[in-house]
């Protein structure tokens, strides 16, 4: 009798999968703990709950309706941003967050145990940057050599902040070459700044690009390209959720819901523009058609090598900038997602 590859594979697959759903389901009525160096539990037992502050795409689930077919009960806190998520995982309100590449290092180095289950960035990130440098009317600065001396608004342990230092480095500058003006990046903070002309230069992204020239280029107000890339998105999770068993499967799910959310997105540019731009956060659909075409389209990887060497690149940069010890970046991920999100992300993927 012949056996196929195919079907040997399939097999392989069927008894892991068991295996680890066993696995899981002996730990959790045993009271133990999950190692995060075994496999993922595959099934998520019923009443399951996480919590999940990503309202991004929470809103791309129910536009897509995939939201109906998760398995496990997530709740939707409405969280964003590294401040709020790491005060919410503190205070165990929370099991999963969305964030940029900072967020994870200063949780490490206050001693939160978090991991990053996921990661997304975009193609030709330095061609569709997140940020621009937003540039106060008046204000003589057209590359980044002529920011000496200049007042620049500066978010420590935000993605914002990170930028700002390494936007110095490349232009061979260091914070005594400028004047960090510390301010926080929430709201239009950094645009009523600029406007007022409190700073010199402040990082403005999304849609206040659009409106800050519209706005104010006629009195002078102007932007300059970093050239660097500032395209990370991550979902990152508490340890304690990831070595219990029930919730590791749930996030285990959520990672496949959020790369397909993702996938669904860049495929129905139209869709996404009504239903979150417009509807849900109250743009116009010209600023919502601008938002997509500057973003491009995304990447979610299969392998993490270079990502990991640019996030310790960050790393090295911000313990040298603040003096807090240098980690390993590729203790910050836990690599066993990986293969999750690049197979849901994939276009043979079934929604």
């Amino acid at each position: 009798m012949t056996i196929s590859y195919r079907k040997i594979l399939a097999v392989g697959v069927l008894i892991t999968s068991l295996a680890a759903t066993g696995c899981a389901r002996q730990a959790e009525a045993s009271g133990e703990r999950l190692s995060l160096s075994a496999a993922l539990p595959t099934e998520v037992p019923r009443d399951t709950t996480i919590i999940v502050g990503d309202p991004v795409t929470q809103k791309a689930l129910e536009l897509s309706g995939e939201i109906k077919n998760l398995k496990a009960d997530v709740q939707w806190a409405n969280i964003s941003g590294g401040p709020a998520t790491t005060e919410a995982f503190r205070a165990k309100a929370l099991d999963v967050g969305s964030v940029a590449e900072i967020p994870p290092i200063n949780a490490t180095w206050t001693g939160l145990q978090v991991k990053i289950v996921a990661s997304k960035f975009r193609l030709d990130a330095v061609r569709h940057p997140i940020y621009e440098l937003g540039v106060a009317p008046g204000v003589a600065a057209t590359s980044l050599g002529d920011l000496r001396g200049k007042r620049i608004a500066y978010s420590p342990g935000q993605a914002q902040g990170a930028l700002i230092l390494k936007v110095l480095q490349k232009a061979g500058l260091t914070k005594d070459d400028v004047t960090l003006v510390e301010l926080p990046s929430t709201g239009d903070i950094y645009l009523n700044a600029l406007s007022s002309k409190q700073v010199d230069v402040a990082p403005i992204g999304g849609v206040s690009i659009k409106r800050y020239l519209s706005k104010y280029g006629s009195d002078g107000a102007t932007t300059i390209q970093h050239g660097l890339r500032d395209d990370p998105t991550h979902l990152y999770a508490l340890r304690s959720s990831l070595e219990d068993p029930a919730k590791a499967a749930a996030i285990r799910e959520l990672v496949q819901a959020w790369a397909q959310a993702t996938r669904w997105v860049d495929e129905h540019p139209q869709q996404w523009i009504d239903g979150y731009y417009v509807k849900d956060q109250g743009l116009t659909g010209e600023d919502g058609r601008w938002l997509v075409q500057r973003a491009g389209h995304p990447d979610v990887p299969g392998n993490l090598a270079d990502v990991i060497k640019r996030h310790q690149d960050t790393i090295n940069l911000l313990a040298k900038e603040t003096g807090n010890p240098v980690i390993e970046a590729a203790d910050l991920y836990d690599q066993r997602f990986v293969p999750v999100q690049a197979a849901a992300f994939s276009k043979e993927a079934k929604s």
